[in-house]
């Protein structure tokens, strides 16, 4: 079985899959003729959510035009992906009693690179169809400065251009190499085009989304105009008819797993083995998530949008209930018990989430610490119950055996992950006036920092996940070493006190105390994270 346009003609040699019954060629078409949406980051959550939902609509008539879909991070994805298999993708669900529902997805009616096919799809964006740029490009992706809060300069030890120097996108003007630029040039190019209005959606699993990449286009044209390469009309235009709709989304996507390879495999599918990209992204000619998924989005698409709503799980409103949404899942009810179990899971020696629900100082910490510490700053939005949004995590989503999700791939990235998931916590708690009550946040913070010193609970050394920061963060805590108990708080103060790690000073939140106790406790010597958590998860 060949997973290509021709190869799945023969319905019958694909029986236990559900296959589009939509026309694919008249979508494709459709679709570079009039592309309607186009959306960067074409990796795994962009195929098992927004994809699906998107065949969900074109079977359904709902939908004539597919997805464009882009890639600045490299060309891999999409050629050596993509297209050897014609744009199409198996989404495997895997459902919490053991059951799977497998879909060959087929609504990409166009797969292109920022690197190959530039004036492709600056052409897409000067088309008076285009309603709506998406993004899945993670955190890290709008960011425009390091952790010291400086503009990212040119790194390469060559002295070469780096992909992410924003420095010389903005003093050049329009030599782009950082995505946020290269967008930035793109809706220019719009208005000077066709001057149709256009909405940039941020899609990720982040905080305010729709503000970082607002912020981040309107910092590049603010550096153009008072450059001279923009003019005073084209500033205008970036904040008058361009909307950035903020956004929720939660789907849990793995990385694609060696026991689904096997059963696709099984089932006569050939070339879908997975590979890694030169930039460590995980990726193959199928997905495996969970069958739960939600999308909220702010409802302002000045261009007009797609009927997503139309779709199962994607719910459009307002801004404030989109953020009441967002705070509850990324502060409260997932996020934050995520990345406790990717910390402590990879110094505990894990390698599944559904292992650690198993784990009864595990479950306690994550479950005290939603309940105890964040529900009661959590509002609730409405659209979604937060009560029965986090049973559903602790009890289903979580424990599901048959979800191959693991604490190191959770990690990736905890550095630009931590000034949401907690640092908002945080700061609602200040406010309160009562942080210096909290007990299993300041855990988790401590567990981070014991992680960075690289040694697990048996003494051994570890990889830690990747993080653009995590030489610097290891770089704070230079001269503290695994075994060393007696650490003061004066040699943590700078690490706690960094707004850019944690969103706030928690020195001057006055939580550098119990934290440093903390980390004392965990960085005891052998065995000293499990008697820690025993002591306060019991």
């Amino acid at each position: 079985m060949k997973l290509t346009l021709e190869g799945i003609k023969d319905k019958s040699a694909w029986n236990g899959y559900k296959l589009p019954v939509y026309d694919i060629n008249a979508m494709c078409e459709t679709t570079k003729a009039n592309p309607v949406w186009i959306h960067f980051g074409s990796g795994n959550i962009f195929r098992a959510f927004l994809c699906s939902a998107a065949q969900e609509l074109l079977d359904a008539g709902v939908m004539k035009s597919g997805i464009t879909a882009a890639e600045s991070h490299g060309t891999e994805i999409i050629t050596e992906c993509f297209r050897p298999h014609d744009n199409l993708c198996v989404a495997v669900t895997l459902n919490g009693d053991g059951s799977t529902t497998k879909e060959v997805v087929a609504s990409v009616g166009e797969a292109l690179t920022t690197a190959y096919d530039f004036k492709r799809i600056a052409d897409v964006f000067c088309m008076d169809s285009l309603q709506m740029v998406s993004f899945t490009i993670t955190e890290k992706g709008y960011a425009l400065r390091n952790a010291s809060g400086e503009i990212f300069p040119m790194v390469d030890a060559d002295k070469k251009t780096d992909p992410k120097d924003i420095i010389a996108d903005m003093t050049a003007g329009k030599q782009n190499h950082h995505l946020m630029s290269m967008i930035t040039a793109l809706v220019l190019k719009r208005k000077a085009e066709c001057g149709k209005p256009i909405a940039l959606v941020s899609m990720d699993n982040c905080s305010h989304n729709g503000e970082k990449i607002e912020n981040a286009v309107k910092e590049i044209a603010g550096a153009w105009e008072s450059a001279g390469f923009i003019s005073k009309d084209d500033v205008e235009f970036l904040n008058t008819k361009v909307s950035y709709p903020w956004s929720m989304i939660d789907k849990i996507t793995p990385r694609p797993d060696a026991k689904v390879e096997e059963m696709l495999i099984a089932d006569g599918i050939d070339e879908i083995k997975p590979f890694v990209t030169p930039n460590g992204t995980y990726i193959a000619a199928f997905v495996n998530a969970e069958r739960p998924q939600y999308l909220v989005i702010e409802d302002n698409f000045p261009n007009g949008r797609p009927d997503l709503e139309k779709a199962r799980g994607i719910i459009f409103t307002d801004r404030d209930t989109v953020n009441k949404a967002e705070r509850m899942k990324v502060c409260t009810c997932l996020n934050p018990l995520h990345t406790a179990l990717a910390v402590y899971g990879c110094m505990l020696g894990y390698t599944s989430i559904s292992a650690e629900m198993k784990d009864k100082e595990l479950v306690n910490l994550i479950t005290k610490m939603s309940r105890q510490e964040g529900m009661p700053v959590v509002v609730n939005p409405g659209i979604l119950d937060p009560e029965k949004f986090l049973n559903e995590c602790l009890t289903e989503r979580f424990p599901n055996p048959f979800m191959p999700d693991t604490p190191q791939r959770i990690a990736t990235d905890t550095s630009q992950k931590l000034p949401i998931r907690y640092g908002e916590n945080f700061k609602a708690h200040i406010e309160k006036g009562d942080a210096d009550k909290l007990v299993f946040m300041p855990l988790v913070i401590a567990g981070w920092l014991r992680y960075l010193l690289a040694v697990d609970d048996n003494g051994n050394a570890f990889e830690p996940s990747s993080d653009p920061l995590l030489k610097d963060a290891q770089g704070m805590l230079t001269g503290i070493s695994f075994g060393q108990s007696d650490v003061t708080e004066e040699k943590l103060t700078n690490i706690l006190s960094n707004e850019v790690i944690f969103g706030t000073n928690l020195v001057k939140a006055g939580l550098a105390p119990i934290i440093t106790k903390y980390f004392n406790e965990l960085n005891a010597g052998v065995g000293a994270i499990r008697e820690t958590l025993k002591k306060y998860c019991d």
